[in-house]
Formats: C-alpha cells, sequence, structure tokens
C-alpha cells in the first residue's frame, strides 16, 4: 500500500486524516512524556529550589519557569509543589521571604548555602546534563519528536492534499533514515 493513500478509500474524509493524523501524534507525543519522567519527588522540589536560590534569590514563578528551562521542558514543577516548599524551607530557616513590588523573593539564610551545597548535585538538571555527557540523546531526541509531531499535525489540519502526500514521503524517508542509524555500528 502507498503511503500517498494511507488516509483515503471509501467512506474517508480529509478531515478524517487530519484527526488520525492528530491523534498519531497525541500517541506518541504520551509515549515521549512517559519515558521523559515528567513528575518528581518531593525531594527534587527541594533540592532545585535550593540549587537555584544558590544562584540568585528568585520568586516561586521565577523558580517554576527556570526549572521547566533547565529540565528542557521535561518538568515543570506546579505552584502548589513549589510554594509549599518554599514555606517549608523558611520553617526550616534556610530560606527567606522579603516582599518588594507586591511580591515575595526569596533568598538563602547561611544554614541555606550550606544545605544548598550538599544538594545541588541533586537537582534534575544536573542528573540530564550527566546522562547528556554519558551519550543519552533522549532529551533532543524527545524535543524534535514534538517539533516533528506538532508540523505534521499542522500539515494534516490545514495542508492541502498535495502537501499532505509529501509529508507522507517525507517522513516515509525519514523513518527510515532514522532506522538505518540503529542498523549502523
Amino acid at each position: 500500500m502507498s503511503g500517498s493513500h494511507r488516509f483515503s478509500g471509501p467512506g474517508f474524509m480529509p478531515g478524517q486524516a487530519a484527526d488520525a493524523m492528530w491523534q498519531a501524534m497525541e500517541q506518541m507525543r504520551a509515549g515521549f512524556d512517559k519515558r521523559a519522567g515528567s513528575r518528581m519527588g518531593r525531594g527534587d522540589v527541594r533540592a532545585s529550589i535550593l540549587a537555584l536560590l544558590a544562584e540568585e534569590p528568585m520568586h516561586g514563578y521565577q523558580i517554576i519557569r527556570e526549572i521547566e528551562e533547565r529540565t528542557a521542558g521535561k518538568w515543570k514543577p506546579s505552584a502548589g509543589s513549589v510554594y509549599p516548599t518554599l514555606q517549608l524551607l523558611a520553617d526550616e530557616g534556610l530560606v527567606s521571604a522579603a516582599t518588594a513590588h507586591d511580591r515575595k523573593t526569596y533568598s538563602l539564610t547561611d544554614a541555606g548555602r550550606q544545605e544548598a551545597a550538599k544538594v545541588t548535585s541533586k537537582a534534575p538538571w544536573a542528573a540530564a546534563e550527566s546522562h547528556h555527557h554519558s551519550g543519552s540523546a533522549m532529551g533532543p531526541l524527545s524535543k524534535s519528536g514534538f517539533d516533528l509531531a506538532q508540523a505534521v499535525a499542522q500539515v494534516a489540519r490545514s495542508g492541502s492534499r498535495a502537501q499532505q502526500d509529501k509529508a507522507v514521503e517525507a517522513l516515509d524517508h525519514a523513518r527510515r533514515t532514522i532506522y538505518s542509524i540503529l542498523a549502523q555500528d
């Protein structure tokens, strides 16, 4: 069966092709999410906050955004995990909070700096960097997969029949190329 005829046949409408492509992309995204491990434990939140505050004072939203950036989007902690952890760290005397411009900015105390020195290597991005340097390319590979899925979904939703056929050819070629990479030594 030719790749350009996958979404054709009796009773199969062009809109269904876009829906089928979108569902396939969602399945791929879900598979990447499972492998990427989008949830982290409480210790990871704590270590991440301490590691970031060791660099500079931040408010809660900055912490969330910075963690998301440093983990290449694999983990974005919720406000419901960050703010209680900040409060716990304050209760432990490891961080202090100052309000400026209607925002609470958190910084490490002396005891917090000592604790941060112990846990900085446990921050999730530290582990991701060591995996990346040890040869695992899951981070960049996942991002490329997501980017490709978005492009394919866009062609499926708004591309002409000819554009969709060209996209199918390109995807088939890419799939064969990627499998050939695995076949190499």
